[in-house]
C-alpha cells in the first residue's frame, strides 16, 4: 500500500514529537517543544487514560496528540499558525471505532438507498418512500437496504405489497427488512423476471399466491442468499458515482462520530475488484474513516483456495493507519455460517463443517492470519472451538488475534474455552432490532443474557461493540451504545436485568480502547493520550448526563480524524471541508440523507396522527378499517393537508 506525501510527512512529525514527549518533562522542553497545529480547549474531556482522566485542554500536531493537560500547559505549545478551537463545554471523547461494519461495500451502494434508519412511523416511512418513487427516473429502483426494523414503527408491521403497488405502480421498490425477508412490488418482479415458473432458488423461498404466482415477497430460508441475488439484479452506480456514494457514506458516519472501522468483508464484496473505489480514495487522501478490512469468501467449497490464493498477496497489517489489511471473516466457510433469523428456528450446520474448518483454519493458523467467524448460536460455537482446539495443538495461536462474532447464545463454558485460547467475541446490536422475535422463540428468561456480555467482560475475553451495519442493522452507534446501557430495544422491550447491563464508561470503553485489539492497533488510538492517533468527537449532548433514552438520540457536532476536521455542525459547521453533492441528482441521500433523527423522523408521523384525530374515523371503526398509513401512501392526495381529503387524513373516507 503507497503512503500519501501528506501521511509520510505526518507520521514521520508524529514520530519525532512522541519521543520527544517520551524524554523530556514540560520544564525541559523550552524552545524545542513541537508547536501544535490543533489546540482544543474549554471542554469535557474523556480520555479514556486512566492515569490523565480530566484535562482541560489538547493539543495535536502531526495527526497525534502532543499534549493532554492543563489549559496553560497545553497553551505553551501554541504558535502563530496554530488553531485554537472552543469546545463550548461540550463533552470530547476518543472517536468511534466501529469492530463490525460493512461500510465498503455499503459505500458503493448508500446513495441509490432511501434509509429508514430511525424512522418511528410506518406513516412517515410511506410518505419518504413516495416522495422517492417520484423523483426516481426509469430503470432505477428505489430501495430501502436493511437498517430498520418493524419493531421500531408506531404500527408496528412492514408495509403491504398493496400499498407498494399504490405508491409505485412503475417503479420497482426492494425492501429488505433485516435478512429474513424482501418485498418487492409489481415492477420489482417484473424486473427480476421472478413468474410462476420460476423455481425457489436453493436458501430461499419465492412466496406464492393460490394461483402459484410469486406474491413480492421473498424469504430467506434457511439463508439469505436469495436476498442478495435479487439485489444484485438492479443498476449499480457508475465507478464516479461511487466514489462519490462511498464519501457521502464516511462523512455520514463521521456526523455520529466514527472515526474507525473494522470491514467484516460481505455478501457480494469481491476481491479486490469491490475495493478498488476505497482504495482510490485512500491514494487520493480523501478517506475521512480508518479502515481495516477482512476478506471474506464469496463461494461455497472455493474458500480454501480462495485463501491459499491471499496468503500468498496480501500480509495482515499490510496498509498504513488509513487503510489496511486484517485478516479473515466474518465467514471463513459457509457451512460453518449459522445464518440468523429469530423468527425462525435455528438451522442445523452440515456434518462436512469440522473438515471444511479445520482445513482453513490450519492454513490461517500457519500463515498467522487474524480471523473472525460469524457465529450466532452457542450449537456453532462448540463445534467450531473443537476445531480451534485440535489446530491449536499443533499451530499454537499465539499473538494471532482470533474472535467469534455476534454469540447472542454463546454458554459460559465457551466463553472459558474462548479465554482459554485467547481469542475474542465481538458483539454488535442486532437484538435492539429482533429482541422481540428472540423473546417470542426462545422466551424472556434467555433473551436476558443474549448476547452474555457482562459475564464476557468478567471472565476475561477481550469484547469489542459494532454494529453490523448495513444491512441487519443501523450504522448508528449510539443506538448501540444506548443499548449495551439500557438493555432496550428500538421498539422499547426491555431485554437485559442490570446483571447484563454496562455502566457508560465501559460501554464507551467497547467502541473505543477495546476495539484496538480486533485490528491488532492497541496503543495506536482509542484514548486521548500523548503519542496516539488524534481521532475525537465532540458530542452534541453529554453522553455522561443525558437521561439514557436520549443517548440514541446523540450526534457529533465536531469529528476530527487525525487532528483534521472531517464533520462540523451546529457552532462548528464551518470548519469541515466541504464535499460534492450526493450523485445523482435524484439520489435518495440528497433529500432525506441518512440516519432519520428521531424529533425529525417523528414530526410527519405526528402531523399525520393529528389529522387522524381530526377525522370522522380517529375511533375504532370496524365498517371502515381506519388505516392512515395506506391513506398517505395512496394515489389519492390524502398527505396534502391544502386538499379536501387531506384536511380529513382519512383512508377511509368516512365523513
Amino acid at each position: 500500500m503507497r503512503l500519501t506525501r501528506r501521511q509520510l510527512g505526518a507520521a514521520a512529525v508524529a514520530s519525532a514529537a512522541t519521543g520527544f514527549f517520551g524524554r523530556h518533562s514540560k520544564a525541559q522542553q523550552g524552545e524545542n517543544a513541537p508547536i501544535a497545529d490543533t489546540i482544543l480547549v474549554n471542554g469535557r474531556f474523556t480520555t479514556l487514560d486512566r492515569a490523565n482522566s480530566n484535562p482541560e485542554a489538547v493539543a495535536i500536531q502531526g495527526g497525534r496528540f502532543i499534549g493532554v493537560g492543563s489549559e496553560q500547559g497545553v497553551r505553551a505549545l501554541s504558535g502563530t499558525k496554530t488553531r485554537v478551537i472552543n469546545l463550548n463545554g461540550r463533552r470530547a471523547i476518543p472517536g468511534l471505532i466501529d469492530s463490525h461494519t460493512h461500510l465498503i461495500r455499503g459505500g458503493l451502494n448508500y446513495n441509490m438507498e432511501l434509509r429508514w434508519d430511525g424512522v418511528r412511523s410506518l406513516s412517515h416511512a410511506l410518505a419518504m418512500l413516495r416522495e422517492q418513487v417520484d423523483r426516481t427516473p426509469a430503470p432505477q429502483w428505489v430501495r430501502v437496504v436493511g437498517g430498520f426494523t418493524l419493531h421500531q414503527f408506531d404500527e408496528k408491521r412492514l408495509p403491504t405489497i398493496e400499498e407498494l403497488n399504490a405508491i409505485a405502480p412503475d417503479t420497482p421498490v426492494f425492501i429488505l427488512h433485516l435478512y429474513d425477508r424482501a418485498i418487492l412490488n409489481a415492477a420489482a418482479l417484473r424486473v427480476v423476471g421472478y413468474t410462476k415458473d420460476t423455481p425457489n432458488p436453493p436458501g430461499g423461498e419465492i412466496v406464492r399466491d393460490a394461483k402459484g404466482n410469486p406474491t413480492g415477497l421473498l424469504l430467506a430460508r434457511p439463508n439469505a442468499t436469495i436476498l442478495y441475488a435479487t439485489l444484485a439484479k438492479g443498476p449499480k452506480l457508475p465507478p464516479e458515482y461511487q466514489k462519490n456514494s462511498t464519501r457521502q457514506f464516511m462523512r455520514e458516519v463521521n456526523r455520529l462520530g466514527i472515526t474507525s472501522v473494522i470491514d467484516a468483508g460481505g455478501g457480494g464484496q469481491q476481491y479486490p475488484d469491490d475495493y478498488r473505489i476505497v482504495e482510490e480514495l485512500h491514494e487520493e487522501g480523501l478517506l475521512t474513516v480508518r479502515i481495516a478490512y477482512n476478506l471474506l469468501p464469496q463461494k461455497p467449497k472455493e474458500e480454501l483456495a480462495d485463501f491459499t490464493t491471499w496468503s500468498k498477496q496480501v500480509t495482515p497489517g499490510q496498509g498504513d493507519e488509513s487503510y489496511r489489511h486484517n485478516g479473515a471473516g466474518e465467514v471463513l466457510v459457509y457451512s460453518a455460517a449459522d445464518f440468523e433469523d429469530f423468527q425462525f428456528e435455528r438451522p442445523d450446520l452440515p456434518t462436512n463443517m469440522e473438515g471444511d474448518l479445520e482445513r482453513v483454519v490450519r492454513l490461517l493458523a500457519e500463515n498467522r492470519w487474524p480471523w473472525r467467524m460469524h457465529a450466532t448460536y452457542d450449537e456453532t460455537i462448540t463445534r467450531a472451538l473443537d476445531v480451534f482446539e485440535k489446530v491449536s495443538r499443533d499451530v499454537p495461536f499465539e499473538n494471532i488475534h482470533w474472535l467469534f462474532d455476534h454469540a447472542e447464545t454463546v454458554s459460559d463454558r465457551n466463553i472459558d474455552r474462548i479465554a482459554a485460547l485467547g481469542g475474542g467475541i465481538a458483539v454488535q446490536h442486532r437484538m435492539v432490532y429482533q429482541g422481540e422475535d428472540f423473546v417470542a422463540r426462545y422466551g424472556a428468561k434467555a433473551a436476558e443474557t443474549s448476547p452474555p456480555i457482562r459475564r464476557m467482560l468478567d471472565k476475561g475475553v477481550k469484547v469489542g461493540a459494532g454494529t453490523d451495519a448495513t444491512r441487519v442493522a443501523s450504522y448508528n452507534p449510539w443506538v448501540s451504545l444506548a443499548w449495551l446501557v439500557t438493555g432496550k430495544t428500538v421498539g422499547g422491550l426491555s431485554l437485559y436485568p442490570a446483571s447484563n447491563r454496562l455502566d457508560r464508561e465501559t460501554a464507551l470503553r467497547l467502541w473505543t480502547v477495546d476495539n484496538t485489539w480486533f485490528s491488532t492497533e492497541e496503543g495506536k488510538k482509542g484514548e486521548i493520550k500523548v503519542g496516539q492517533l488524534a481521532d475525537l468527537a465532540v458530542l452534541s449532548d453529554d453522553y455522561f448526563a443525558v437521561a439514557d433514552d436520549k443517548i440514541q438520540d446523540i450526534t457529533a457536532v465536531l469529528t476530527l480524524l487525525g487532528g483534521e476536521v472531517v464533520h462540523g455542525g451546529d457552532e462548528f459547521v464551518g470548519l469541515a471541508p466541504p464535499i460534492p453533492a450526493a450523485m445523482p441528482d435524484w439520489s435518495p441521500v440528497r433529500k432525506f440523507g441518512g440516519y432519520q433523527e428521531r424529533a425529525a423522523a417523528s414530526s410527519l408521523g405526528t402531523k399525520y396522527a393529528s389529522l387522524a384525530v381530526a377525522c370522522g374515523c380517529a375511533s375504532a371503526c370496524g365498517v371502515h378499517a381506519h388505516n392512515h398509513a395506506g391513506a398517505y401512501a395512496s394515489p389519492a392526495p390524502a398527505a396534502d393537508e391544502a386538499t379536501f381529503w387531506g384536511a380529513f387524513g382519512c383512508s377511509c373516507w368516512a365523513i
